[in-house]
């Protein structure tokens, strides 16, 4: 059943989200009314997989299809003046169905971009209403509720049609020059389909885990525009505790060329009641390109040496691995994999706004011989797969409108096909996004 509030909630944001464009505001001024902001994000999104196999798809018809439109409303008020101020956070977000069919939808909920019910049929609406409360002291922001982290080890994701939220308590500081510090605990996740925050957690391998919550830590230090550092932990209460450190820097040769590159690491042992088993990972990828005016080509390499699948919160963004792209992470036990990805910006071409995006990885040797019970895969006879590739194909074409009454609308092509032994679907995937940004404070 669908709260009838949040439904005038969401409409209200529908009705917001239709009306004339706008001029994006500048930054706002101190004060709770003059530092508001109120944005509307039109975000209409078709989805389409074809799973090569009938067998292998959620519905058993050999693909799943969806086409939706989502408005994404959020309100930021400012902050209260004086040496302890106090703010809102308020989000108002609706998906709405426009065509799938019964069964094409997937039949499940986390595979797909529309909420079902319990006969796995697409509903023709859901919605997610939500808000923080927040307190700044000098340089420190303290929010409490529904809150959007972003950092590699807990990060709310926004691949589908409406993004993932969590639910706690959130603390960043800003005092030191090129230094940002974060941390937060949390106790509830929402999945992009659906309405509803889960007062337990579920991770991307694992499915659902009964842990009470999520804390993390960390920090982005830039050294300066061409060096910055990144230090993390997170604990999953119970089943994990995950360590990131990484590095991106950029080194100038010209005006038109340079270097650039980078290294993620990332370190995950089993903790508490071990909820996930028994484990201690390590996983990393390292990055290095060139970009030429126009044109950048990157090569990168991505390396699992535990034993176990490299696990984060399901549909989250909590992967900064290189090789971890549109399907496949790569992050399968010991497997080794191979990137390369090349992208075109056309603005040196005359047509800014419009670039190019494609890559080709591949990976093998993933091994699950040695994998604990909740990660271990088999064969149809029963025994630990081994030896076990694929591939993976990424294409995107995107453009933005740079002016007039549309400016800031994008549209936007992905495709990717994947082909895999027996652990990993081979499927090929088109999503088409459209998005139309509205600043109305």
């Amino acid at each position: 059943m669908v709260n009838n509030t949040k439904i005038s909630m969401a409409a209200l944001a529908v009705v917001v989200g239709a009306g004339p464009s706008t001029v994006f505001a500048e930054d706002k001024p101190e004060g709770f009314i003059e530092g508001s902001s109120l944005t509307v994000l039109n975000r209409n999104f078709y989805f389409n997989r074809d799973h090569r196999n009938g067998q292998s798809s959620p519905t058993g018809n050999g693909y799943s299809e969806a086409w939706a439109h989502a408005v994404i409303s959020k309100f930021e008020s400012g902050f209260t003046q004086g040496t302890v101020g106090v703010g809102v956070d308020a989000f108002a977000m609706i998906g709405l169905k426009l065509d799938t069919g019964d069964g094409r939808n997937g039949g499940r909920s986390s595979f797909d971009v529309l909420s079902v019910d319990s006969d796995g049929k697409a509903r023709d609406e859901y919605t997610k209403v939500g808000g923080a409360a927040k307190v700044r002291a000098f340089d420190t922001v303290v929010k409490i509720g529904d809150v959007f982290p972003a950092n590699p080890v807990v990060a709310a994701g926004d691949s589908r049609l409406l993004p993932e939220s969590f639910r706690g308590v959130t603390a960043t500081n800003t005092s030191i020059e090129g230094l940002s510090i974060q941390g937060g605990r949390l106790h509830a996740m929402s999945q992009p389909v659906s309405s509803d925050m889960r007062e337990n957690f579920a991770t991307f391998y694992a499915g659902p885990v009964n842990s009470p919550w999520i804390a993390y830590g960390g920090g982005d230090y830039a050294l300066n525009k061409n060096l910055s550092f990144s230090l993390y932990t997170s604990r999953l209460k119970d089943a994990w505790n995950q360590y990131y450190a990484g590095t991106a820097w950029t080194y100038p040769l010209s005006d038109d060329l340079s270097l650039f590159g980078g290294l993620n690491y990332y370190k995950a042992v089993d903790e508490g009641k071990q909820l996930l088993g028994q484990f201690d990972n390590n996983i990393w990828s390292g990055r290095v390109g060139v970009k030429l005016g126009a044109h950048s080509v990157a090569l990168s390499h991505q390396r699992n040496n535990g034993n176990d699948d490299f696990d984060y919160l399901r549909q989250s963004d909590s992967i900064f691995l290189d090789n971890s792209i549109q399907y496949s992470d790569f992050n399968s036990p010991k497997e080794r994999s191979w990137m390369v990805r090349y992208d075109l910006d056309m603005s040196t071409y005359g047509v800014p706004g419009l670039s190019f995006m494609t890559r080709y990885a591949r990976g093998t040797d993933a091994d699950y011989s040695n994998a604990n019970a909740v990660y271990m895969r088999r064969d149809a006879e029963g025994n630990p797969l081994t030896d076990q590739k694929r591939w993976e194909r990424d294409i995107e074409v995107k453009y933005v409108v740079q002016s007039g009454s549309m400016k800031d609308l994008s549209l936007r092509l992905r495709q990717a096909t994947t082909r895999a032994t027996a652990f990993e679907s081979d499927l090929d995937e088109v999503r088409v996004i459209v998005e139309y940004p509205l600043a109305i404070l």
